[in-house]
This record gives structure tokens, C-alpha cells and sequence, in this order.
């Protein structure tokens, strides 16, 4: 089984004012150094367990590439050390090593004595990589004619053919199609459902929410926030908008869960609330219920445009449906201080059983990276029960008029 272990990691570069005192430094090692250290990444602790998935997320420089290439050997720490066990595929640049002038298949057995197979294991896999990349005769064809998208296929395959005890995934799959997208990703689940360790870097909110039991933020180089990935990824979230002078804070609810909410307060909510048809607020609602989301804002300050947004997330923190007054074409104008404002959103609650949470965003526009006056998660929390639908799977009620025909 694997595990990973990264203890007091970082990673410096040297840095020279000009060229002539790179020079000097390489010519006479004795005296003084006449660079700087800039540090990319500094002081990095944590570990990933046997059998746990965890996701690192950062925004782009934040250090998670070259963390990885630490981890798996291929860049050196300044500091620290990583240790690792068993059997390990890295999935970094996938492709990167392929020779354009051979072929797929040829190409497949490099790579895979590169990551410790036998040529005889790969042959003796070459069978299932070959259908799983699915790239049909081009496999004997030279690398250099394949799409981009044919080379990650082809990668993928072999890097995956033989389940790894630790295996470690860099944004390399969002090259690929999406139908391929979706077969790699089964196959990782399908990997962790038999013990495999998975350290996986992605901007994509709901594959590390889906298959992560944990999240890492990485913010210049250091270790910002560890925890429950939706809690993670919602600081995350707050802090694509932090150049606005805005506030982050973080609150443990009763139900254990960490709310946040971020803004700069020109406009807040201040009351949020489910009603049934008779106008009663409600906590629990039944499959395809017409309800109304109520939610009453007031302003801090002056606004010449006020959006309000909201979406509804499953138990897993992913939103299954947003929108907001921007894409409605009801935006408010020029509203002043001390407003008080309520919203009131009707919709049927065509929802599969289980546990949902409602997001809020006051903003100018469609995004809350311009003007972010509150983005509040878990503003409100509901239930979904099923007592009159007949059984169904999933998170949307759907429901479908079948016609059969028999020839």
C-alpha cells in the first residue's frame, strides 16, 4: 500500500542582478555569494494516508506544479525531503515523452519500463491499453501524427494499465475529450475503490470535491488552508476576488460544516428563507414542491448595479443549479445606502432526495471577481424527501414520458 510523506519541503532559485555576477560567483566559489534565494515554495508539511485521495488547488504560481515534480523526483528541494511507498504513476505531462518518429505501440513500451514494467508486462497489457485509449490503427502509426488529445489517451492508458499503489495526477487530463475525460476519471474512482492513494492537482471544483476525501490550498508557496475540500475550495473561491480589499472569514456551524463568507460589505444578506405555497418557511421539501427562496439584502453603501446570485449545492458542496439577476436581465440601478431589498424566487424543487445547501453572491455583474459585496456559503441549509414520485437516482427529479413500441 502507498503513502506520502512531505516534511519541511521547499524549493529556491537562485537569483543574479547581472550576468557578470553569475559569472564572478561560478569563477570563485569561495567568495561571498552574489545571488539571492527566491523561494517558490517554503516550509511544506503534510501526508497522505494509505488509501486517502487528496486534491492541492492554487491559483496559477502557486507552487503545485513544481511541488509535484519534487514528489515524484524529477526537480530536487532546497529543503526537506518526501518519502514515499509502494508502487508509484505519476501522470504530470502526459505524452511529454514520447519520441515522434515511433510509433504508439513502441512509444508505449518506453513508457512503460520508464515506470517500472518489464517489456513483457507491457505486451502482456498491450492488449487492454490498446482498448482503452481507443485510438484504433494510429497505435502503429508515428507519434507526431497523433492530436494532441490521441497522445493523452495513449499516456493515460499506459500509465493506468496496471493499478499503482500511489498515483499522482496534474491538470494533464484536461487536455483530453470530454467522453475521454469521463472514462479517466471512472477508472481513478475505480482505483481508489481498491486502496490506491491519490494525490490529484486540478482547478476543476468538482473532481476534487468528488473523489477527495481532503483538500490542500496552496497560496506563494506555502501551505494556506488543509481540510474538508468544499470548505477548502469555497476560501479558494473567496480569494480570486481578494484584490478588492475585501474580508474572509470562516465559521464553524452546528452542523460541523465551515461556512464562508467573504465581501466587502457594501451589501449584505440578511435573511434568507424556504417558503411552501402558503407562504410558511420550510426545511424540508418534497420531490418537484414549488417553493420560494426568499432573500432580503440590505446596502451599506451606494450601488450603481446590484446582482444577486444564487445556486443550489449537493451534500458534496457541487452546484447543481446557479444563476442570477444579470443573466435574468433584472439588474437593480443606482440603488442607495440603507436599502432594504428582498428577492423573491419562485421554482419547483425538481430535486432528488437528500441533503442541499444555498449559495448567495451580491454583486455588479454575472461574476463576483469584480465587485464581490458578499459571496455567503451555506447561507441555508434544506432537506429534499421523496413521498409521492416513484423511486428515482440522482440529484434532479426528470421525469420522462416512455413510449414503447414493439415490431
Amino acid at each position: 500500500m502507498g503513502s506520502i510523506t512531505v516534511s519541511n519541503l521547499g524549493k529556491a532559485y537562485k537569483q543574479y542582478p547581472t550576468l557578470w555576477s553569475r559569472w564572478r560567483e561560478w569563477m570563485d566559489p569561495r567568495d561571498r555569494p552574489r545571488h539571492q534565494l527566491h523561494w517558490v515554495l517554503e516550509d511544506l508539511n503534510f501526508t497522505v494516508n494509505v488509501g486517502e485521495a487528496v486534491g492541492i488547488i492554487g491559483i496559477n504560481g502557486a507552487g503545485k506544479s513544481t511541488l509535484l515534480k519534487m514528489i515524484v523526483g524529477t526537480t530536487l528541494p532546497t529543503t526537506g525531503s518526501v518519502q514515499m511507498s509502494g508502487r508509484v504513476a505519476a501522470l504530470l505531462e502526459l505524452g511529454m515523452g514520447f519520441h515522434p518518429d515511433f510509433t504508439g505501440r513502441q512509444n508505449a513500451i518506453m513508457a512503460g519500463q520508464l515506470l517500472g514494467m518489464s517489456v513483457e508486462e507491457v505486451n502482456a497489457h498491450m492488449a487492454e491499453i490498446e482498448a482503452f485509449a481507443e485510438i484504433g490503427e494510429y497505435i502503429d502509426q508515428p507519434v507526431r501524427v497523433y492530436s494532441s488529445g490521441m497522445q493523452v489517451r495513449l499516456a493515460f492508458s499506459v500509465a493506468t494499465a496496471v493499478r499503482p499503489d500511489v498515483l499522482i495526477v496534474d491538470e494533464a487530463l484536461s487536455v483530453g475529450d470530454t467522453y475521454f475525460q469521463h472514462k479517466s476519471f471512472d477508472r481513478i474512482r475505480e482505483f481508489r475503490k481498491q486502496g490506491t492513494t491519490l494525490l490529484l492537482v486540478s482547478h476543476d471544483k468538482q473532481a476534487i470535491q468528488s473523489i477527495c476525501d481532503r483538500a490542500i490550498l496552496l497560496s506563494a508557496g506555502k501551505l494556506l488552508m488543509e481540510g474538508k475540500p468544499e470548505a477548502v475550495m469555497d476560501y479558494y473561491n473567496a480569494m480570486l476576488a481578494d484584490h478588492q480589499g475585501q474580508q474572509v472569514r470562516q465559521d464553524v456551524l452546528d452542523n460541523g460544516k465551515v461556512q464562508t463568507i467573504s465581501g466587502t460589505g457594501e451589501a449584505v444578506v440578511t435573511a434568507i428563507a424556504l417558503l411552501n405555497e402558503a407562504g410558511s418557511q420550510i426545511e424540508t421539501v418534497d420531490v418537484g414542491q414549488q417553493v420560494t427562496l426568499r432573500i432580503k439584502v440590505q446596502t451599506k453603501a451606494f450601488i450603481s448595479r446590484l446582482v444577486l446570485g444564487y445556486g443550489i449545492k449537493d451534500r458534496l458542496g457541487q452546484v447543481i443549479y446557479g444563476t442570477n439577476t444579470d443573466l435574468k436581465k433584472q439588474v437593480l440601478t443606482d440603488v442607495p445606502p440603507d436599502s432594504k431589498v428582498t428577492f423573491n424566487i419562485a421554482f419547483p424543487a425538481n430535486l432528488g432526495p437528500g441533503n442541499y445547501s444555498i449559495q448567495t453572491a451580491l454583486a455588479s455583474s454575472d461574476t463576483h471577481l469584480v465587485n464581490n459585496y458578499e459571496w455567503r456559503d451555506l447561507a441555508m441549509v434544506f432537506n429534499v424527501i421523496n413521498t409521492d414520485k416513484p423511486d428515482f437516482a440522482g440529484v434532479a427529479w426528470i421525469d420522462p414520458e416512455i413510449q414503447i413500441e414493439m415490431l
